[in-house]
């Protein structure tokens, strides 16, 4: 089963073995860390975040939170 996460109504695919999502995901977020740096930016955090919450259930759990709030701001305004 290919592993996929929507963006900005894009379809993005993720590698099929959890191993290698989990260190995409985790690669992110590292790199975001050091923003300040040419090339590497902190766009990079939330992207890992996304990638990491298809395996890790805390994550998951954290995304749809932010998610459930974000739809219920935006029918707000």
């Amino acid at each position: 089963m290919a592993r996929e996460i929507r963006l900005a109504g894009r379809r993005i695919r993720l590698p099929d073995d959890h191993r290698l999502r989990i260190g995409l995901g985790l690669g992110l977020i590292g790199g975001g860390i050091l923003g300040f740096l040419p090339v590497l930016g902190f766009w990079m955090i939330p992207l890992g975040v996304l990638v990491l919450s298809q395996d890790v259930p805390a994550v998951r759990r954290l995304r749809r939170r932010v998610q459930v709030w974000w739809e219920r701001r935006r029918r707000r305004g």
